[in-house]
């Protein structure tokens, strides 16, 4: 089926649902490189316009890329829950953005309907919504999670301690997890990539933050952010796996390239849970994603990488995650060139996210070879903080001496926090002030401050 519409005397086709969503996202400069991209604004336009006239039915007929030939596909179309559709199943995309920005649509309602949204639905919905509309629409999404504490309560958020180290030296990650503990940080995952697929030092990675959570009682949870295979291989060794990690992309083909498939991902999950390691909650799984992935696999099946992108968050959403990051600026210029193409990604990936019930966080950041620099991520994470982003990223001095990229600081997360009123997860919140972090207000208290953590602090390095 074709689409088309007319500004002036030019009249716009589009072949199908595919091209169409392509010609009527933002500009972009993956998709220029992908050759998916409208050609002029004016064509973007009459994309744009023509979208939101389909149908939300339409997309439950066409698919995007063949039902046999694509395992996401299949998960998208066969977990689609009709009843939770029924509500919104009158509506056109344009209709669809009118109603999520009305009254109607409360976080009840939309808890609701999230089964009932495919991935596809919702990234027609945010091509032609402004990125005001994205903020506000996704501000009414609630997601809470819960492992050893609760992620995604109103009013509240998140930040993950990224310790990164470029040799996993255990003694300077530690120096760097106390750093990040002692601002605050580290109530969503104390989260670390390491620098290489070495089980055994995944394992003594593993085992060093969990005798530290141990020893101090810390409520929150740890991961190494290897691949899905090493955290089953741990599992099997006895190792303290509280989250397992996986990137994941919006098709078979891009998640072969990632050496994985859904079976995988079902595996990790079981053997995660069999752990029982949680004490108010079982989300388990931690997932990253990023607008680009299955481009850069040349896995894309000529869709828009937007579009790939919320593909993505289907597969997240029936494992049921504790945590999604769309690592928004990180694979480079090449997908999103300057800072005005990473704002708008991130704010469509954490719209789109929500939309599926997805607990999304994003990790705001760019390489150095884009043209971006750290007000446009001030910028993205402000905006990010008031749509009610679950988590953020805690790095120290925002600069990851490891991955080599720019991301947000201990102190990044001090500034959205007080200047939007937030706070961090309740139960990691009463530690802090336990341990004399913070004081009653959730404010870090004057030096000497965490007494109890720097008392200890050589301890630890003599652990590590």
């Amino acid at each position: 089926m074709s689409y088309q519409h007319s500004i002036g005397i030019r009249s716009y086709r589009f072949a199908d649902l595919r091209e169409l969503m392509a010609k009527a996202s933002p500009a972009r400069s993956g998709d220029y490189l992908a050759g998916v991209a409208a050609g002029t604004e004016e064509e973007r336009m009459a994309a744009k316009i023509a979208l939101a006239g389909v149908p939300l039915k339409r997309f439950l007929e066409e698919e995007l890329i063949p039902y046999d030939e694509d395992e996401v596909t299949r998960l998208i179309f066969d977990e689609h829950d009709a009843s939770a559709f029924a509500p919104i199943s009158h509506l056109t995309v344009g209709d669809f953005r009118n109603w999520l920005l009305s009254d109607l649509a409360d976080s009840e309602m939309l808890a609701r309907i999230a089964p009932g949204v495919t991935p596809e639905m919702a990234a027609a919905v945010s091509k032609v919504m402004r990125n005001q509309d994205l903020i506000l629409a996704a501000q009414k999404c609630r997601v809470v999670t819960c492992f050893r504490n609760t992620i995604g309560l109103p009013g509240r958020l998140s930040v993950r301690l990224q310790p990164n180290h470029p040799t996993d030296d255990a003694k300077g990650i530690a120096a760097s997890m106390l750093d990040g503990l002692l601002y605050g940080c580290g109530d969503a995952v104390i989260g670390i990539n390491p620098a290489s697929d070495s089980l055994p030092a995944i394992v003594t990675l593993l085992r060093m933050i969990d005798d530290f959570r141990q020893e101090y009682d810390v409520p929150t949870q740890s991961c190494v952010l290897t691949h899905v295979t090493n955290s089953i291989k741990a599992i099997e060794q006895g190792a303290p796996v509280d989250l397992t990690f996986q990137s994941i992309a919006g098709t078979e083909k891009a998640n072969t390239s990632f050496g994985i498939n859904l079976a995988l991902l079902r595996e990790a999950h079981e053997a995660t849970l069999s752990l029982n390691r949680g004490t108010v909650g079982d989300n388990c799984m931690y997932f990253e994603t990023g607008q680009g992935s299955a481009l850069s696999a040349n896995a894309h099946h000529g869709m828009d990488q937007q579009t790939c992108e919320v593909r993505a968050y289907a597969i997240a959403r029936k494992f049921r995650p504790l945590l999604v990051n769309t690592v928004v600026g990180f694979i480079g210029p090449e997908y999103l060139y300057d800072g005005k193409q990473i704002i708008r990604a991130g704010l469509e990936d954490h719209f789109c996210g929500k939309l599926l019930g997805v607990p999304m966080g994003c990790d705001v950041c760019y390489t150095n070879h884009a043209e971006a620099d750290q007000d446009d991520m001030d910028n993205l994470l402000t905006l990010l903080g008031v749509a009610g982003i679950t988590f953020i990223m805690g790095i120290p001095g925002a600069d990851d001496i490891m991955l080599n990229y720019q991301s947000t600081s201990y102190h990044d997360s001090l500034y959205v926090r007080r200047a939007l009123s937030l706070r961090r997860a309740p139960e990691f919140d009463a530690w802090l002030e336990r341990m004399q972090i913070t004081d009653a207000g959730g404010r870090l208290r004057r030096l000497p401050a965490g007494q109890p953590l720097l008392r200890h602090a050589d301890n630890l390095s003599e652990a590590a």
